[in-house]
């Protein structure tokens, strides 16, 4: 499974009918979260479908769309809240959405976000079925379906374009396709900051391949000076024989004929037996491949570069223009500090203390899960890009009620439970996934009409 030599793979026939089970499973749970909303926000007197596109960071981004950048909010107490904030790509699509169409700004975020939620099903089924097989393919879609915070994916957000961009980048790493990989990391690095988690995947599984085709090179190199040398020896030692044998020779026999059985007996057979060490090239481009990986690993930082670069630009602030806005937002990144912080003061009183206790729980539950897909040895470009998401969002100084929603793209660390639940008959499975569903559903509805995300 940490196998990280990422050979091209051709496509399976029938990709889609094959994703089509998970594919299936993932529109029903959504669709149940969808009607659990509509009916508890009708209830309140709520309208299901402003909350999905109309509230929290659905404004900002389709006011990118309408009106470009240059839009902020000062508040009283000092704080700048820029628009620059927040990556494209997702206005951009909103934008041509609308264009194209005559929905609205608002019905082209929903549009994508419901379109890619899909898009990111199927890129973490291919990952899941490439390493694990079909039904923890399977099940490890339906997992990323009924998180508690599941229905984000089907919010005016970017988290399900992030997560499809980075499922199908980490499949086309694990299937040797290095330039769609860093095609999709630079458009990754287009949609949300956490864009470098993919972009540092993909570099750490281009880097592993060079060392390994350098210890490669190195040990083919090195058996075929062994098999000279034993050649040599075999040689000189066929020889002396030949010399000590001589004289007791018939005359009638022609000594070519001796050599030519010399050499038949010696050097190529002794040289068959040696033979190419297993796994070595066998008429492959490999400059072609090399090149590839060169030129994806070049492109996959574009798109977060570029965009943090012109933010620099745009605001005359420099190369780390883009932090300052962050700064703005209380946005940054202190090892965790606030966020112990934050937790440590829910302790001071018995009702927030068992919020607490919830939040230790969690943090616990998903730095174990990143412990268990170590232990699995899950390829590296997962298990570097689930680090990074990880590391980002509970390291963040920012909204604290924001961080299960900043984990949504982590799906690598779905990969244990996604086994385990893969074992199970599939009555059972369907029994555990529908109850979780159903939870999830309620959770969700019940979250969007109270505080919601940030």
């Amino acid at each position: 499974m940490n196998d990280l030599d990422a050979r091209g793979v051709p496509a399976r026939p029938g990709a889609l009918r094959r994703a089509a089970p998970a594919l299936l499973g993932y529109a029903a749970v959504r669709a149940l979260g969808l009607v659990v909303l509509a009916l508890w926000s009708g209830a309140r007197g709520k309208d299901a479908y402003t909350l999905l596109t109309a509230r929290w960071d659905s404004l900002w981004y389709t006011r990118v769309a309408e009106l470009g950048y240059g839009y902020e909010v000062r508040l009283p107490n000092g704080d700048v809240h820029s628009n620059l904030a927040f990556f494209p790509l997702l206005p951009w699509l909103e934008r041509l959405v609308a264009a194209v169409s005559p929905l609205s700004y608002a019905d082209g975020g929903f549009v994508v976000s419901v379109l890619a939620s899909l898009a990111a099903a199927w890129g973490i089924f291919a990952v899941a079925d490439h390493v694990y097989g079909r039904r923890a393919g399977v099940c490890a879609v339906l997992l990323w379906a009924v998180l508690p915070v599941g229905i984000v994916q089907s919010m005016a957000y970017s988290e399900s374009l992030f997560t499809a961009l980075a499922a199908w980048s980490l499949y086309a790493v694990l299937t040797g396709r290095w330039v769609t990989a860093g095609v999709l990391a630079g458009l990754a690095g287009l949609t949300r900051p956490v864009g470098l988690a993919v972009v540092a995947a993909v570099w750490a599984a281009g880097v592993a391949a060079f060392l390994r085709e350098r210890a490669s090179t190195r040990g083919h190199a090195s058996t075929r000076e062994r098999a000279s040398s034993r050649e040599h020896v075999s040689a000189r030692g066929h020889a002396s024989a030949r010399d000590r044998t001589s004289f007791a020779r018939d005359r009638s026999a022609a000594p070519e004929d001796g050599a030519r059985a010399g050499e038949r007996a010696g050097a190529p057979a002794n040289a068959r037996r040696v033979g190419a060490p297993e796994g070595a090239p066998h008429a492959t481009d490999t400059s072609g491949v090399r090149l590839r990986r060169v030129l994806g690993m070049l492109l996959a930082p574009l798109g977060a570069a570029g965009y943090v670069l012109w933010v620099g630009h745009r605001t005359g602030d420099g190369p780390l223009g883009y932090l300052d806005v962050q700064a703005g937002w209380r946005n940054g990144f202190d090892g965790g500090y606030a966020f112990a912080r934050f937790v440590a003061a829910m302790f001071t009183s018995f009702p927030s203390a068992l919020a607490g206790l919830g939040l230790v729980a969690g943090v616990g539950l998903v730095v174990w899960l990143y412990v268990v897909c170590v232990r699995q040895r899950q390829p590296l470009p997962l298990l570097v890009y689930a680090g990074v998401v990880t590391v980002l969002a509970l390291c963040a100084s920012s909204y604290f009620g924001s961080k299960p929603r900043l984990l949504l793209p982590a799906f690598p660390l779905l990969l244990p439970l996604a086994l385990a639940l893969a074992r199970l008959r599939t009555p059972r499975s369907a029994l555990v996934v529908g109850a979780v569903a159903a939870a999830s559903a309620v959770y969700g509805a019940f979250w969007l009409n109270g505080s919601g995300p940030p």
